[in-house]
Order: C-alpha cells, then structure tokens, then sequence
C-alpha cells in the first residue's frame, strides 16, 4: 500500500512537471482545476508518516503513527520527528473517517509527550525538550472531539492534561518554564534562556518581530492562544454542567483581554503588536501574529473591522506576507539571521488562521478572496514545478521564496493539509466556508 502511494505521488508529480495545467487567474478555481494537486496530496500523506513507538538514540518513542513535516529522498536535511504545531496543522485536511485513527494518534501521541515529560516539545527529540511550539492543544481536542464523538470521557481526560500543560508550561513563573512574567501574560521561552531559542519556540524562526530579543516580549499570538484555552475550559466545563469553573475560566480570559487590550492593541493602526516588557512598550513590527486574537474570538466587532482594513498592509497578489514591507536594513535581523518569516513570504498556517478569523466574524467575501489567492499560488507552483512548497514568494509569486536559516522545503505537510482545507471549504462547498 505505502509503496503503491509512493509511486502515485512520484506519477502525478511527473505529470504535472510536463503538463502546464493552465487555469485563468481572474478567475474562481474549479474542482478541476485542483483535482491533479489534490491527489498528489492524498497520494504524499505516506511519504510523511512514521511510527516509533521505542526510544532511539535522540527520538522519542510516541504510542501512535504520525506525520513529519516534509520527505524529499535528495535531501541531507530531513524530518523523522514529530512537531508540535506541524502536527495541528497538517490535520487540518484530515477530519474524516478515512484518517480518523491517524488524527487522534496524532492527538494522542502530544498527549503522551506531556503525561511523560511535562512538556509537549517543540519535536520529538531529546535535544529538543527545552522549548515547546505555540500551543494548539484544545483547539485540536476540540475538533477531534467535534468530528469523532470520542465521548465526554475521553474529552475530560484530554481537557485535564491540556490543563495541566497550561498551568505547568505556559503559566510556569520559574525554570523550568518561566513564561508567565507580565501583567498575567506570557512569553515564548527556551530552557537554555537564549532570546533565539524562545524566538524558535514561537515557530517564527527567524522573524523580526523581536529583534532578536524574544524573551523580552509578550506575544500577540501566544496569549491569544492561551485565551483560547481558557475559553475551551471554560466550554468544557459547561459540557460537563459545572458552571460555576466554567465561570472562573470566563473571568481568567476576561483579565487577559483586557490586559491585552491596553498592552497590546494599537488603536491608530488597528492592529495587535508584540510587548517589549523591559522597555514598556510595542513593538514596532507589524504581522499576522496580530489576528490571532480575532481568531480566538477576543475581539470586538468594531475592532475585528479595524483588523479586516489592516488587511491591506498585508495582502499581495499571492496571498497574505508574514509582516508588512519591512525598510530594506529590516530585512535581516541584527547579526545578519535571515528573517524567513516575514515580508515577502507567505506560510500557510498564517493564512489558515487569518481566513479562520475572517470567517468567524462574518467577513466571507474577504476569507475567499484570500483563500483563492493563497490557492492560486500553491496550484501555479505545483503545476510548474510539481511540488508544494513549505512558504511561498506572495509579493512576485513567481519567484522562490526568501530562505531562512534552514534549507527551504518542499512537500510541505501544512502546505499540502491547507490547500486540501481551503479547497473543502470554497470549491467543494462554495457558499459557506
């Protein structure tokens, strides 16, 4: 069977690197159009997927099969562990009862990782222990829970350890997990206290966001997250009929929106940024970091109308740049690290989380313009080049995209899941994302 796959993904990549499949760009994509991309992903999801159940050397055994960012047989850098937010992501295609076990062994092996180490880790790796990723933990119960009917036990069980994964890792006031530092918010951290490891923990790896001083900053999507949590326990509990914890968990997202509110949102630009905490005051780089909050479903509806005019900064022909157009001497961070993420390229969890937050404060017509960008960019690639890319060129679509401080990937686990998603959502089913 896998071998089978294997040899399709190879067929289907070759035919689209030999047959331009032209589609017109002024236009909405058929199911014709993506049908050659779309089982090329179906027939890649092999190729990404593992299963080590016992430790070996520096990976960590997980209970379950899971999915590896990227698979390319040339290459001297490649995937054999399991990531955190990768892991989220790449499921995002998957909510069906073909994939039914391999999503919740997905779930079930980041529920292993913190029940034996009290940490998810950034990735299954021992020498990667000393950081997380941005926590997605009850968004991906949640879904799970949505689109299997696990049943209250099973939701109780995995609500408890996310729990315990809030209060021990993101809440952490001392080492090994000293995140909680301001105002009752967080920051990314590493256990080595390194500014470029806590930056890795975001998955912005390089970004200039900080400045190369992540531990100094209280950030937007982080404590956006973890709003989310409170909010999902606060659900869980009122599943469960207990009202009164589901109340205390209202009030503690409360206090971190209102926090977040004066610290963080800038009313002149409509915009959510970073806090520096030493210095007291924003940062000054604008990014899709800020919509997580309109994501988490933390925003006003005047402010969510704000957000959707700072689109603009934002969008280019082939979809959404990580931050807006950085002066030239900003394109680098201090000490010359590329900034990968950043303006001109485009990652596809980022757009996935900004249609997400359109889409759930009624903005539609923005959420399918933006996903057929994003769409057209990923389909023109691959039917050039017969490949899904791990973040795309969004200003001139045609052109590679910016490198970073690793070799660019092709493949892409979150990229092929996203394009799979978005087509589900406004070409299966047009009228309602």
């Amino acid at each position: 069977m896998l071998e089978n796959a294997k040899d399709l993904a190879k067929t289907l990549a070759h035919k689209s690197k030999n047959r331009l499949l032209p589609f017109r760009q002024d236009s909405e994509l058929t199911a014709d159009d993506v049908k050659i991309a779309r089982d090329y992903i179906a027939a890649y999801w092999p190729k990404l997927e593992r299963y080590h159940p016992k430790d070996d050397e520096s990976l960590l055994g997980v209970p379950k099969p899971y999915l590896v960012p990227s698979y390319t047989e040339e290459a001297g850098f490649d995937y054999n562990e399991l990531y955190y937010w990768d892991s989220f992501f790449m499921v995002q295609g998957m909510f069906d009862q073909k994939h039914k076990d391999l999503v919740m062994g997905i779930l079930e092996d980041l529920l292993f990782l913190f029940e034996r180490f009290r940490v998810i880790p950034n990735a299954s790796r021992t020498y990667l222990m000393g950081r997380s990723q941005p926590p997605f933990l009850t968004t991906f119960i949640f879904q799970v829970y949505q689109a299997y009917d696990p049943g209250e036990e099973w939701l109780a069980r995995a609500i408890e350890i996310a729990k315990e994964e809030y209060s021990i890792v993101w809440m952490g006031i001392k080492k090994p997990n000293e995140r909680l530092v301001h105002n009752g918010l967080s920051r990314y951290y590493d256990i080595n206290y390194l500014h470029d490891l806590a930056e890795a923990e975001s998955g912005w790896d390089m970004t200039p966001r900080f400045g190369r001083k992540a531990l100094n900053y209280l950030p937007a999507d982080l404590n956006a997250l973890l709003y989310k949590y409170e909010m999902d326990f606060a659900r869980a509990a009122r599943i469960y009929g207990d009202s009164r914890d589901a109340v205390r968990w209202e009030q503690a997202a409360d206090a971190r929106k209102r926090s977040m509110n004066s610290l963080m949102w800038d009313k002149v630009r409509g915009l959510y940024y970073d806090y520096n905490y030493k210095k007291e005051r924003r940062g000054n780089v604008s990014s899709l970091a800020g919509f997580y909050p309109m994501w988490a479903g933390m925003v006003t509806e005047q402010q969510a109308k704000q957000l959707v005019r700072a689109l603009k900064r934002f969008e280019n022909k082939g979809g959404l740049a990580t931050t807006d157009a950085l002066p030239l001497g900003q394109q680098l961070t201090p000490g010359a690290l590329p900034t990968q993420w950043a303006y001109p390229n485009g990652w596809a969890p980022l757009q996935y989380i900004v249609i997400q937050a359109l889409e759930r404060y009624g903005y539609h017509e923005d959420a399918r313009r933006v996903a057929m960008k994003w769409l057209k960019t990923n389909l023109s690639w691959f039917n050039q080049n017969g490949v899904f890319l791990e973040k795309y060129h969004v200003v001139s679509p045609e052109k590679p995209p910016v490198k970073g401080v690793y070799p660019s990937q092709t493949g892409f686990g979150w990229t092929n899941a996203v394009f799979e998603r978005l087509c589900h959502d406004y070409i299966d089913a047009p009228s309602k994302a």
